[in-house]
């Protein structure tokens, strides 16, 4: 199995991509959605545990390599830059998988070109976040997104010094894995001592609203007409519980989309349910279970 990136030309310059495969023309194919302020090597560990699998993840618009690209951004123009990828590579049909508001992404992907995508297959997103009564945006972006939106406007003297913020996250106490390593230090951006984050704060502000439900959300989830699973996390992004959907909000959803099936992933938070083997593990046997279905 090979590791590589490339760039692909999008609206307002280039979209970097991360490939795993085989030599292998056959092999069934993956493209998958990271989250907000993520970047394809969250797959990483996933995507080596399918050696069999042609996996693709692209740095989505304003984040990671693909950071400088222009907006507007939002869920629908995500899903047509993993079009344009797609087309690019000449992808037959594949199943999109999306992690967090990457859920979200793989929903309008597979809703708008489901010529080019089967699925989708969600993990800890996807449904939209429940807003409370007198809450603004704002306030439910800081209470959700508060220690990510947080680092996105500080700066680093060195490398160190960022993996040693990393290595505090409670979310990887007990997940400090090299995958980890290596999607940190693939985080930075700049150069010493002026590092930073490379996930743009007004594309994290921009896509935030797409997540609460409404427009092409909205229309991918009440247009469902065959089985969705989404995977569940029981604990959030500090590794507190509860997670992102809560008993709550796991019933309402079963009662609003009755497509969606719902399965939680014990022992795991948003964020190791993609980057620690336990989480990857069960996300491994979902994607399994959904090439098995396509073919």
């Amino acid at each position: 199995m090979t590791y590589r990136t490339l760039d692909v030309p999008v609206r307002g310059g280039m979209l970097r991509v991360g490939e795993w495969a085989r030599a292998d023309p056959d092999a069934p194919v993956v493209v998958a959605a990271h989250g907000i302020t993520a970047s394809h090597l969250a797959w990483a560990t996933i995507a080596d545990a399918l050696p069999d699998v042609r996996f693709i993840a692209p740095d989505l618009r304003g984040r990671g390599r693909s950071n400088r690209l222009p907006g507007p951004f939002g869920m629908v123009q995500h899903a047509q830059d993993l079009a344009v990828v797609s087309e690019h590579l000449g992808l037959d049909r594949a199943l999109v998988v999306g992690h967090s508001m990457g859920g979200f992404v793989a929903l309008a992907a597979a809703h708008l070109h489901p010529e080019r995508f089967a699925g989708p297959l969600l993990v800890d997103g996807g449904l939209p976040l429940r807003i409370p009564e007198g809450v603004t945006l704002d306030e439910l972006m800081a209470s959700t997104l508060g220690p990510a939106l947080a680092r996105l406007s500080m700066t680093f003297p060195d490398r160190a010094t960022y993996l040693e913020f990393w290595g505090r996250h409670p979310a990887f106490a007990a997940n400090w894995t090299q995958d980890v390593v290596d999607y940190a230090n693939y985080d930075l951006d700049g150069t010493e001592p002026d590092l930073r984050p490379s996930t743009s704060y007004n594309a994290v502000a921009a896509d935030s609203g797409d997540q609460f439900g409404g427009g092409v959300v909205a229309d991918a989830l009440t247009g469902l007409t065959h089985p969705v699973r989404l995977l569940v996390a029981p604990r959030g992004l500090l590794g507190e519980p509860p997670g992102l959907y809560d008993e709550v909000a796991r019933e309402q959803a079963r009662a609003e989309y009755p497509f969606v099936r719902i399965t939680e992933v014990p022992d795991v938070n948003h964020y190791t349910i993609v980057m620690s083997p336990q989480g990857a593990d069960a996300v491994v046997d979902a994607v399994r279970s959904e090439l098995a279905a396509l073919s």
